[in-house]
């Protein structure tokens, strides 16, 4: 069963008349032709002076300093239009995160002093040994985002690849891990996978060892039961297969294809889907951000459909 077409314009008018403006130019780029460059344009309302990213971009954390999971929202957006390297945008990015790396643990800070002080989530709260929660969730990521985006041997690629050696050594050492540490090195593999060669000469592991690794916690970590996945706050098949040509996609297809029944299932009679999450302190600050995720839901799980062939 596809999306109708009924229920993908109900989907459309909801987006439009209920979501952010950057996700109304993301859900227009993916699905109704829309242009990059508007989507740059209202996430350019979210980067500071200093090339970094805050004001709720990630709307369970509204402090409006820049912060580096703030970026990496940002970053993943631009790594989904296809940014490219030279645009100010990128530039800026890259300058912020250049200048706010720390070489001693090879990471960037995942949560800030300056959250506390704003409405956010209880998860998004800092303490001064937050960091040991996140580890390279999402530094791992940013990594991958300075090779990607920054002149071979330039001070930005030298600092992405001394994180991604940190970060590889962690991830080997690793047994298990969180579901969203393990998309951010899903994503570092991805996105390095053109300097496979640079990688191997660099690391101490080869890339197709590592991309192993990555894939053998995805599949400790994926919740495998179908019955459960309606109750919390749990990993789907589809929080870490990107497409019918990830590796992944092979071993878990039957699961892919429940867990896409599974989101057709709970969509909801205007056409989106809600979160499964709350924050349980700041109830006005919440619902403005509900609001604000089901648009975020809504442009990412018809990205997920479009890809499969079901829309």
């Amino acid at each position: 069963m596809k999306i109708s077409n009924q229920t993908f314009q109900k989907s459309s008018a909801w987006v439009k008349r209920n979501a952010r403006s950057l996700d109304v130019a993301r859900w227009e780029y993916f699905f109704e032709n829309g242009t990059k460059e508007q989507v740059i344009k209202y996430l350019s309302a979210f980067q500071n002076d200093d090339g970094g990213f805050g004001h709720g971009i990630e709307p369970d954390f509204w402090t409006p300093q820049s912060s580096p999971m703030s970026t990496w929202a940002a970053g993943q957006i631009l790594m989904d239009i296809e940014a490219d390297k030279n645009d100010k945008i990128v530039q800026s990015m890259v300058d912020y995160l250049t200048k706010t790396y720390h070489e001693d643990s090879g990471m960037w800070d995942s949560a800030i002093p300056e959250n506390n002080d704003h409405p956010h989530a209880p998860w998004w709260g800092w303490d001064e040994d937050v960091q040991k929660n996140w580890m390279f969730n999402p530094s791992a990521e940013l990594a991958a985002f300075l090779v990607h985006w920054s002149e071979v041997e330039s001070e930005a690629s030298q600092i992405g690849w001394a994180s991604i050696e940190k970060a590889v050594d962690h991830l080997m050492a690793s047994d298990e891990m969180d579901h969203h540490e393990i998309n951010n090195f899903q994503q570092l593999v991805r996105i390095v996978e053109p300097y496979e060669e640079t990688f191997n000469a660099k690391l101490a592991y080869t890339y197709e060892d590592v991309t192993e690794k990555v894939m053998s916690l995805a599949e400790i970590c994926v919740e495998k039961d179908p019955s459960k996945w309606a109750t919390d706050y749990l990993p789907l098949p589809l929080d870490f297969i990107s497409g019918p040509d990830d590796a992944l996609y092979e071993r878990m297809e039957a699961l892919v294809e429940q867990n896409i029944n599974f989101y057709l299932e709970r969509i909801t009679d205007e056409g989106i889907w809600d979160i499964s999450w709350d924050w349980g302190m700041y109830p006005e600050e919440y619902s403005i951000a509900r609001r604000y995720w089901q648009g975020i839901l809504t442009v990412d799980r018809y990205k997920a459909l479009k890809t499969f062939g079901w829309l």
